[in-house]
């Protein structure tokens, strides 16, 4: 076994007591790759922000487990080499969908689990989410929970409709499976494509898709019930629509791509919502970058000349997050 403490990781538990004080929220970046691993920390580092680096299921089956757990492990070192003397970094897995992908993750580094029983009816919900707690916290593990359905694809993780989570149910759950924070349902949703044309209005000047506001009466009953206890969105990425039209231009082909406004995640950053999860926009950022690439340069054909301007561009990406959407920038 090994504790992500020997790999210079920490858990979630300081981070978003501070964050939930200071009304602002951690980033939550998935990552696959190298260069997403590189444009994370460089941002990171560069704001002065505690980061968390998810890994999906999908991910360590793309990657292997062992070496994206090195990769954490280098993305200590890489921040601390950028003169970063203090890095705040949390290695978490996204969407655990078992007890035994939970286990594995933490007997393998991981600071942070997330067990998505929300597919389960409620009292198995529970009861699975108790078990990863025992195990989580024996080990100094913090441990996410889910409460509510969110509609979308993204790896494996598929709902075709959204439940808002139930404020009345939250006390109870919380209390009884002693989760450290709690992924919640109010509109937002996975993948690129967050909401249908049906869904949204048009805005008459653009023709651009404008969709539905999140349900911040929900979430502000959800704060009544558990003042204090950290809240987590998932599905928020705001799906930039210049990356879209920079892929559509050249040769792509994302129609009515559609995403959670940043104005409405700045103000669930300002709320218990200290976490906010980011995948979608940079696999947008990255995929902009390399067609254009592609399009102006038709003769490259070297990885390093088309991943560079890809990495630069998640990098500036997840600046632009932290500084103006979650406002984690100067928190180290």
């Amino acid at each position: 076994m090994v504790s992500y403490k020997e790999l210079g990781l920490v858990n979630t538990k300081e981070m978003f007591a501070k964050a939930v004080k200071g009304g602002y929220a951690i980033p939550a970046f998935n990552f696959n790759t190298m260069e997403q691993m590189q444009a994370i920390v460089q941002a990171a580092v560069e704001t002065k922000s505690p980061v968390i680096m998810q890994v999906s299921k999908g991910a360590r089956k793309y990657a292997n487990p062992t070496i994206l757990r090195y990769m954490a492990q280098g993305a200590v070192e890489y921040a601390k080499e950028l003169g970063c003397a203090n890095p705040q970094i949390v290695l978490h897995l996204d969407h655990g969908d078992s007890f035994e992908t939970c286990k594995s993750c933490i007997d393998s580094g991981f600071s942070s689990v997330m067990i998505d029983g929300s597919s389960l009816p409620y009292e198995e919900n529970i009861a699975l989410t108790k078990k990863v707690v025992e195990y989580a916290h024996a080990h100094d593990v913090t441990v996410e929970a889910e409460l509510g359905v969110l509609a979308g694809v993204e790896d494996e993780v598929c709902a075709a409709e959204s439940h808002y989570t139930k404020p009345e149910e939250v006390i109870d759950f919380a209390t009884r499976t002693g989760c450290d924070s709690l992924a919640i349902s109010i509109g937002t949703s996975h993948g690129a494509y967050k909401f249908t044309p049906e869904q949204c209005t048009r805005d008459p000047q653009t023709g651009k898709l404008v969709p539905p506001p999140l349900a911040f009466d929900v979430l502000a009953a959800i704060e009544e019930k558990l003042p204090g206890f950290p809240i987590v969105l998932h599905g928020s990425s705001s799906v930039p629509q210049d990356e879209v039209d920079t892929i559509n231009k050249y040769g792509g082909k994302l129609p009515d791509a559609v995403g959670i406004p940043e104005e409405q995640l700045r103000k669930a950053a300002a709320s218990a919502v200290c976490k906010i999860n980011i995948d979608s926009d940079s696999r947008l950022a990255m995929t902009a970058a390399i067609r254009k690439h592609f399009a102006e340069n038709p003769g490259h054909f070297d990885p390093r000349q088309y991943l560079t301007p890809a990495r630069e561009n998640m990098k500036k990406m997840y600046i632009h997050k932290i500084m103006n959407v979650l406002g984690s920038n100067d928190k180290l």
